[in-house]
Protein backbone atom coordinates (compact mmCIF):
# COMPACT_ATOMS: atom_id res chain seq x y z
CA UNK A 1 0.00 0.00 0.00
CA UNK A 2 1.49 3.37 -1.11
CA UNK A 3 0.39 6.55 0.97
CA UNK A 4 0.05 10.30 -1.29
CA UNK A 5 -0.86 13.40 -0.06
CA UNK A 6 -3.05 15.50 -2.79
CA UNK A 7 -5.21 18.42 -2.72
CA UNK A 8 -8.19 19.18 -5.37
CA UNK A 9 -8.23 15.69 -5.84
CA UNK A 10 -12.25 14.09 -4.68
CA UNK A 11 -12.83 10.16 -5.91
CA UNK A 12 -16.18 10.74 -5.92
CA UNK A 13 -16.84 13.56 -8.02
CA UNK A 14 -14.26 12.23 -11.10
CA UNK A 15 -16.55 9.00 -10.96
CA UNK A 16 -19.41 10.83 -11.01
CA UNK A 17 -18.38 13.36 -13.61
CA UNK A 18 -19.23 11.60 -16.69
CA UNK A 19 -15.97 11.30 -18.06
CA UNK A 20 -14.69 7.77 -17.48
CA UNK A 21 -16.62 4.40 -16.70
CA UNK A 22 -14.84 2.03 -15.62
CA UNK A 23 -13.68 3.47 -12.02
CA UNK A 24 -16.36 1.51 -9.93
CA UNK A 25 -16.97 2.06 -6.31
CA UNK A 26 -16.46 -0.44 -3.91
CA UNK A 27 -17.33 1.13 -0.51
CA UNK A 28 -17.61 4.65 0.43
CA UNK A 29 -14.16 6.47 -1.08
CA UNK A 30 -12.41 3.13 -2.67
CA UNK A 31 -12.70 2.24 -5.95
CA UNK A 32 -11.27 0.25 -8.72
CA UNK A 33 -9.98 1.78 -11.68
CA UNK A 34 -9.26 -0.08 -15.05
CA UNK A 35 -7.23 1.55 -17.63
CA UNK A 36 -4.70 0.56 -20.03
CA UNK A 37 -4.77 -3.16 -19.10
CA UNK A 38 -3.65 -2.43 -15.47
CA UNK A 39 -5.96 -2.46 -12.01
CA UNK A 40 -5.95 0.18 -9.19
CA UNK A 41 -7.59 -0.22 -5.77
CA UNK A 42 -7.58 3.70 -4.90
CA UNK A 43 -8.74 4.88 -1.14
CA UNK A 44 -9.74 8.22 0.19
CA UNK A 45 -9.04 9.75 3.30
CA UNK A 46 -9.48 13.20 3.16
CA UNK A 47 -6.34 14.35 1.80
CA UNK A 48 -4.74 11.14 1.94
CA UNK A 49 -5.25 8.88 -1.04
CA UNK A 50 -3.87 4.82 -0.60
CA UNK A 51 -2.50 3.17 -3.78
CA UNK A 52 -3.49 -0.51 -3.74
CA UNK A 53 -0.83 -1.12 -6.28
CA UNK A 54 3.16 -1.85 -7.19
CA UNK A 55 5.94 0.68 -6.64
CA UNK A 56 6.48 0.37 -9.83
CA UNK A 57 2.91 1.29 -11.49
CA UNK A 58 2.62 4.42 -9.21
CA UNK A 59 4.22 6.91 -11.57
CA UNK A 60 1.89 5.48 -14.10
CA UNK A 61 -1.49 6.02 -12.37
CA UNK A 62 -0.67 9.34 -10.87
CA UNK A 63 -0.51 10.71 -14.97
CA UNK A 64 -3.80 8.89 -15.56
CA UNK A 65 -5.47 10.95 -12.11
CA UNK A 66 -2.89 14.49 -13.68
CA UNK A 67 -1.60 14.42 -10.66
CA UNK A 68 1.14 16.61 -11.87
CA UNK A 69 -1.16 19.80 -13.10
CA UNK A 70 -1.82 22.64 -10.45
CA UNK A 71 -5.84 22.38 -10.14
CA UNK A 72 -5.62 25.23 -7.18
CA UNK A 73 -4.53 27.51 -9.77
CA UNK A 74 -7.59 26.91 -12.46
CA UNK A 75 -9.44 27.33 -9.60
CA UNK A 76 -8.05 30.60 -8.42
CA UNK A 77 -9.05 31.50 -11.69
CA UNK A 78 -12.18 31.05 -11.68
CA UNK A 79 -14.24 35.42 -12.24
CA UNK A 80 -15.96 36.07 -8.89
CA UNK A 81 -18.29 37.96 -11.90
CA UNK A 82 -19.61 34.82 -12.80
CA UNK A 83 -21.84 33.20 -9.69
CA UNK A 84 -23.02 30.11 -11.33
CA UNK A 85 -19.55 29.34 -12.40
CA UNK A 86 -17.99 29.79 -9.35
CA UNK A 87 -20.81 27.27 -7.29
CA UNK A 88 -20.27 24.90 -9.71
CA UNK A 89 -16.13 25.13 -9.44
CA UNK A 90 -16.98 25.15 -5.38
CA UNK A 91 -19.15 22.03 -5.45
CA UNK A 92 -16.56 20.07 -8.14
CA UNK A 93 -13.02 21.32 -6.79
CA UNK A 94 -11.96 17.72 -6.15
CA UNK A 95 -12.18 17.19 -10.45
CA UNK A 96 -9.56 16.36 -12.49
CA UNK A 97 -9.23 15.77 -16.13
CA UNK A 98 -7.91 11.78 -16.46
CA UNK A 99 -5.66 10.63 -19.05
CA UNK A 100 -7.30 7.85 -20.82
CA UNK A 101 -6.97 5.70 -23.55
CA UNK A 102 -7.24 7.72 -26.86
CA UNK A 103 -9.05 3.84 -28.26
CA UNK A 104 -10.77 3.24 -25.14
CA UNK A 105 -12.36 6.85 -25.35
CA UNK A 106 -13.30 6.75 -29.08
CA UNK A 107 -15.52 3.78 -28.92
CA UNK A 108 -16.77 4.82 -25.26
CA UNK A 109 -17.86 8.34 -26.64
CA UNK A 110 -19.28 6.65 -29.75
CA UNK A 111 -21.16 4.43 -27.28
CA UNK A 112 -22.26 7.43 -25.09
CA UNK A 113 -24.32 9.22 -27.91
CA UNK A 114 -27.80 8.84 -26.82
CA UNK A 115 -27.39 7.13 -23.65
CA UNK A 116 -27.35 7.26 -19.72
CA UNK A 117 -24.36 7.37 -17.78
CA UNK A 118 -25.57 4.21 -16.60
CA UNK A 119 -25.95 2.48 -19.90
CA UNK A 120 -22.71 3.51 -21.07
CA UNK A 121 -20.73 1.96 -18.12
CA UNK A 122 -22.66 -1.37 -18.95
CA UNK A 123 -21.95 -1.37 -22.47
CA UNK A 124 -18.13 -0.70 -21.80
CA UNK A 125 -18.30 -3.31 -19.62
CA UNK A 126 -19.63 -6.03 -21.57
CA UNK A 127 -17.49 -5.22 -24.60
CA UNK A 128 -14.52 -6.22 -22.09
CA UNK A 129 -15.64 -8.86 -20.74
CA UNK A 130 -16.40 -10.11 -24.05
CA UNK A 131 -13.58 -9.41 -26.44
CA UNK A 132 -10.79 -7.88 -23.75
CA UNK A 133 -7.64 -9.63 -22.60
CA UNK A 134 -8.27 -11.00 -18.80
CA UNK A 135 -5.88 -8.86 -16.85
CA UNK A 136 -3.45 -10.90 -14.83
CA UNK A 137 -3.45 -11.40 -11.05
CA UNK A 138 -6.93 -9.51 -11.19
CA UNK A 139 -9.29 -12.18 -11.34
CA UNK A 140 -13.08 -10.84 -13.02
CA UNK A 141 -10.97 -7.76 -14.38
CA UNK A 142 -10.25 -7.09 -17.80
CA UNK A 143 -8.47 -4.94 -19.90
CA UNK A 144 -10.89 -2.28 -23.05
CA UNK A 145 -10.17 -4.90 -26.07
CA UNK A 146 -7.82 -3.87 -28.73
CA UNK A 147 -8.75 -2.67 -32.34
CA UNK A 148 -7.70 -5.84 -33.33
CA UNK A 149 -9.86 -8.08 -30.90
CA UNK A 150 -12.76 -6.00 -31.31
CA UNK A 151 -12.72 -6.10 -34.93
CA UNK A 152 -13.28 -9.84 -34.39
CA UNK A 153 -16.93 -8.90 -33.51
CA UNK A 154 -19.14 -9.29 -36.04
CA UNK A 155 -21.93 -6.17 -37.01
CA UNK A 156 -24.48 -9.11 -35.80
CA UNK A 157 -22.18 -9.91 -32.27
CA UNK A 158 -22.47 -6.18 -31.50
CA UNK A 159 -25.64 -5.45 -32.37
CA UNK A 160 -26.69 -8.14 -29.70
CA UNK A 161 -24.84 -6.20 -27.08
CA UNK A 162 -27.68 -3.45 -27.40
CA UNK A 163 -25.66 -0.85 -29.40
CA UNK A 164 -27.96 -0.28 -31.74
CA UNK A 165 -27.22 2.16 -34.60
CA UNK A 166 -23.87 2.54 -32.66
CA UNK A 167 -22.52 -0.80 -33.31
CA UNK A 168 -22.03 0.16 -37.26
CA UNK A 169 -19.98 3.04 -36.33
CA UNK A 170 -17.94 0.79 -33.83
CA UNK A 171 -17.34 -1.75 -36.69
CA UNK A 172 -16.32 0.62 -39.21
CA UNK A 173 -13.91 2.06 -36.55
CA UNK A 174 -12.26 -0.93 -35.54
CA UNK A 175 -11.88 -2.07 -39.37
CA UNK A 176 -10.59 1.46 -39.89
CA UNK A 177 -7.95 0.98 -37.00
CA UNK A 178 -7.10 -2.15 -38.07
CA UNK A 179 -6.14 -1.16 -41.41
CA UNK A 180 -4.10 1.75 -40.15
CA UNK A 181 -6.56 4.60 -41.52
CA UNK A 182 -7.32 5.90 -38.18
CA UNK A 183 -3.43 6.06 -37.35
CA UNK A 184 -3.55 6.22 -32.92
CA UNK A 185 -0.30 7.09 -32.89
CA UNK A 186 -0.83 10.14 -35.31
CA UNK A 187 -3.84 11.42 -33.56
CA UNK A 188 -1.72 11.25 -29.89
CA UNK A 189 0.65 13.88 -31.82
CA UNK A 190 -1.97 15.88 -33.36
CA UNK A 191 -3.07 19.58 -31.43
CA UNK A 192 -6.25 20.01 -30.12
CA UNK A 193 -7.52 21.67 -33.26
CA UNK A 194 -5.88 18.99 -36.25
CA UNK A 195 -7.05 16.37 -33.99
CA UNK A 196 -11.00 17.57 -34.48
CA UNK A 197 -10.15 17.65 -38.05
CA UNK A 198 -8.94 14.42 -38.09
CA UNK A 199 -11.46 12.93 -35.73
CA UNK A 200 -14.62 14.30 -37.32
CA UNK A 201 -13.73 12.51 -40.41
CA UNK A 202 -14.23 8.94 -39.47
CA UNK A 203 -18.32 7.56 -39.92
CA UNK A 204 -20.03 8.24 -36.40
CA UNK A 205 -17.72 10.89 -35.25
CA UNK A 206 -19.29 14.09 -35.16
CA UNK A 207 -17.88 17.01 -33.04
CA UNK A 208 -19.41 16.32 -29.52
CA UNK A 209 -17.96 13.01 -29.45
CA UNK A 210 -14.72 14.59 -30.93
CA UNK A 211 -14.73 17.22 -28.09
CA UNK A 212 -14.97 14.24 -25.84
CA UNK A 213 -12.30 11.96 -26.88
CA UNK A 214 -9.82 15.08 -27.21
CA UNK A 215 -10.86 16.40 -23.64
CA UNK A 216 -10.59 12.94 -21.97
CA UNK A 217 -8.48 10.68 -24.19
CA UNK A 218 -5.92 12.82 -26.07
CA UNK A 219 -5.99 15.83 -22.61
CA UNK A 220 -6.84 18.37 -24.75
CA UNK A 221 -8.20 20.46 -22.13
CA UNK A 222 -9.28 23.50 -23.86
CA UNK A 223 -11.59 20.94 -25.19
CA UNK A 224 -15.20 22.12 -24.41
CA UNK A 225 -18.14 19.52 -25.29
CA UNK A 226 -21.39 20.93 -25.46
CA UNK A 227 -24.05 17.51 -24.54
CA UNK A 228 -27.73 17.86 -22.99
CA UNK A 229 -26.43 19.59 -19.79
CA UNK A 230 -23.97 22.25 -21.32
CA UNK A 231 -26.52 23.03 -23.98
CA UNK A 232 -29.46 23.62 -21.03
CA UNK A 233 -27.03 24.83 -18.97
CA UNK A 234 -25.62 27.70 -21.49
CA UNK A 235 -29.24 28.21 -22.05
CA UNK A 236 -30.47 28.68 -18.63
CA UNK A 237 -27.61 30.75 -16.89
CA UNK A 238 -25.29 32.35 -19.78
CA UNK A 239 -28.61 33.05 -22.61
CA UNK A 240 -30.30 35.97 -20.47
CA UNK A 241 -27.17 38.24 -20.35
CA UNK A 242 -26.73 39.01 -23.87
CA UNK A 243 -30.31 38.20 -24.93
CA UNK A 244 -30.91 40.62 -27.58
CA UNK A 245 -26.96 39.57 -29.38
CA UNK A 246 -27.85 35.45 -29.31
CA UNK A 247 -31.31 36.06 -30.42
CA UNK A 248 -29.37 37.18 -33.44
CA UNK A 249 -27.43 34.13 -34.15
CA UNK A 250 -27.93 30.83 -36.04
CA UNK A 251 -28.78 28.03 -33.75
CA UNK A 252 -25.41 26.36 -35.22
CA UNK A 253 -23.32 29.46 -34.05
CA UNK A 254 -25.32 29.83 -30.37
CA UNK A 255 -23.36 27.95 -27.94
CA UNK A 256 -19.97 28.60 -29.82
CA UNK A 257 -20.66 32.65 -29.12
CA UNK A 258 -21.91 32.08 -25.47
CA UNK A 259 -18.73 29.25 -24.64
CA UNK A 260 -16.01 32.07 -26.50
CA UNK A 261 -18.13 35.01 -24.62
CA UNK A 262 -17.94 33.90 -21.00
CA UNK A 263 -15.11 30.76 -21.21
CA UNK A 264 -12.73 32.45 -23.71
CA UNK A 265 -10.76 33.81 -20.48
CA UNK A 266 -9.83 30.04 -19.62
CA UNK A 267 -8.13 29.11 -22.82
CA UNK A 268 -5.73 26.10 -22.63
CA UNK A 269 -8.32 25.09 -19.31
CA UNK A 270 -11.71 25.88 -20.45
CA UNK A 271 -12.56 21.94 -20.48
CA UNK A 272 -11.91 21.95 -16.65
CA UNK A 273 -14.54 24.43 -16.15
CA UNK A 274 -17.04 22.75 -18.46
CA UNK A 275 -16.31 19.20 -16.36
CA UNK A 276 -17.59 21.65 -13.22
CA UNK A 277 -20.78 22.69 -15.13
CA UNK A 278 -21.45 19.64 -16.01
CA UNK A 279 -20.95 17.61 -12.59
CA UNK A 280 -22.50 20.74 -10.58
CA UNK A 281 -25.67 20.17 -12.62
CA UNK A 282 -25.81 16.53 -12.71
CA UNK A 283 -26.32 16.79 -8.72
CA UNK A 284 -28.52 19.32 -8.49
CA UNK A 285 -30.30 17.11 -11.25
CA UNK A 286 -29.97 14.09 -8.94
CA UNK A 287 -31.06 15.75 -5.82
CA UNK A 288 -33.88 17.24 -7.27
CA UNK A 289 -34.67 13.74 -8.33
CA UNK A 290 -34.43 11.85 -4.24
CA UNK A 291 -36.46 14.81 -3.40
CA UNK A 292 -39.37 14.27 -5.81
CA UNK A 293 -39.29 11.00 -7.20
CA UNK A 294 -41.95 11.62 -9.87
CA UNK A 295 -39.03 13.77 -12.47
CA UNK A 296 -37.49 12.26 -15.17
CA UNK A 297 -33.93 10.10 -15.80
CA UNK A 298 -30.81 11.33 -16.10
CA UNK A 299 -30.76 12.69 -19.99
CA UNK A 300 -28.51 10.56 -22.48
CA UNK A 301 -25.13 12.10 -23.30
CA UNK A 302 -25.77 13.32 -26.22
CA UNK A 303 -26.97 17.16 -27.65
CA UNK A 304 -28.46 15.63 -30.95
CA UNK A 305 -29.84 12.92 -33.24
CA UNK A 306 -27.71 10.57 -34.10
CA UNK A 307 -28.69 11.38 -37.86
CA UNK A 308 -26.57 14.74 -37.34
CA UNK A 309 -23.59 13.44 -35.57
CA UNK A 310 -23.40 10.69 -38.57
CA UNK A 311 -23.76 13.86 -40.99
CA UNK A 312 -21.25 15.00 -39.48
CA UNK A 313 -19.00 12.07 -39.78
CA UNK A 314 -19.43 11.68 -43.34
CA UNK A 315 -19.34 15.21 -44.10
CA UNK A 316 -15.40 15.15 -43.12
CA UNK A 317 -14.73 11.81 -45.11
Amino acid sequence: MIVKHYSHFNLRQIAASGQCFRMTELSPDCYSVVSRGNVLILRQEKNRFFFDCPPEALPCWEEYFDCGTDYGRILSSVSPKDPYLTAAAAAGEGIRILRQDPWEMIITFVISQQKTIPKIREAVELLSSRYGSPITGKPGFHAFPTPEQLNRASLEDLKELKLGYRAKYIKQLCSDAVSGRLDLDLLSGLSYEDAMKYLTGFFGIGAKVANCICLFGLHHIDAFPVDTWIEKILMKEYYPRHPRKYKSLAKSRLCPAIIQDFFGQYSGYAGVMQQYIFYYERMRVRSEKDSDPSLPENPPQNISPQRHESTEAVSGH
